[in-house]
């Protein structure tokens, strides 16, 4: 009997740490967006300089173009595959000029908002925790501290407001990539006439859908820059603390940006019947 009492207490214990856990994340998260305010208000010197950071990249990294090259590559071969699958597949039941129709419609609500939210997490998101972890175990935060610094908006509201503003132009960018790499292996690489594939692309483009995939991804940036900053924060552990608690950070954001797709596409499109391909 004192056994499974034990085992009770033993899961009680876990449950109650779990509800903690929870609760403490979704404080730090909450004092972190309301720390956006005062960071643009009282640390602009240090959010321009987040923002450079994050879009151009640091020592070897700003060699090649940070998170635009990076970003821009990702999305340039998602929007290849995405042609050259749609080709084969529609191909097969004879209506392979409706590529165009297909990168319109896939790249702007599915692949180059995942695409970018993936990259964003594996380069933005990871550096900021990398950076945060390295500033917490060598007690450079709790030094901030000391010097009547609030480390909150210094840190953490500056990170998040700059991923919200250098993802609008990753993004763009990136979009603009993924149709550039559509049409090219599409007319250039499989041989379909150029106007056919442009009329069914214009046709099916619809700006409305390129509005909210701005949106979802400014949405993903948020998640993102939350999350990781919330693990380098809180960091413990030195050196190899740090990297558990980045791939703890890419792994829960990489979740996150699966999740908000589906729930965003679900909320959008769940019950739209917008596409007619016959009369």
């Amino acid at each position: 009997m004192s056994d499974v009492a034990a085992a009770m207490r033993r899961r009680t214990n876990a449950a109650s740490g779990a509800v903690d856990v929870l609760g403490e994340r979704a404080i730090f998260f909450t004092r972190a967006l309301a720390s956006t305010g005062r960071a643009v208000r009282s640390y602009r010197r240090e959010t321009m300089r987040v923002i450079a950071e994050i879009s151009l990249g640091t020592g070897v990294l700003a060699a090649i173009g940070g998170s635009i090259v990076i970003l821009g590559f990702l999305t340039l071969f998602a929007g290849a595959t995405v042609a050259v699958q749609g080709f084969d597949s529609l191909g097969s039941i004879g209506v392979d000029a409706l590529t165009g129709f297909l990168a319109a419609y896939v790249n702007v609500r599915v692949v180059a908002p995942v695409t970018a939210g993936v990259g964003l997490a594996a380069t933005i998101g990871a550096g900021t925790t990398a950076a945060l972890g390295a500033m917490r175990i060598s007690e450079e935060i709790d030094a901030l501290e000391v010097m009547a610094i609030k480390s909150l908006p210094y840190l953490v509201g500056t990170r998040i407001v700059a991923g919200i503003v250098a993802v609008v132009p990753l993004y763009a960018l990136s979009l603009i990539t993924s149709f550039l790499a559509s049409r090219v292996a599409t007319v250039v690489v499989l041989g379909q006439s150029g106007g056919v594939y442009d009329h069914y692309f214009s046709t099916f483009l619809v700006p409305t859908d390129v509005l909210w995939s701005f949106v979802q991804v400014i949405v993903m940036a948020v998640a993102v820059m939350v999350i990781h900053t919330y693990y380098g924060y809180t960091a413990s552990g030195g050196p190899a603390g740090v990297g558990t608690a980045t791939g703890r950070a890419v792994r829960l954001s990489l979740i996150t940006v699966v999740s908000v797709t589906l729930l965003i596409s679900l909320a959008l499109y769940g019950s739209a019947r917008s596409v007619h391909l016959a009369g």
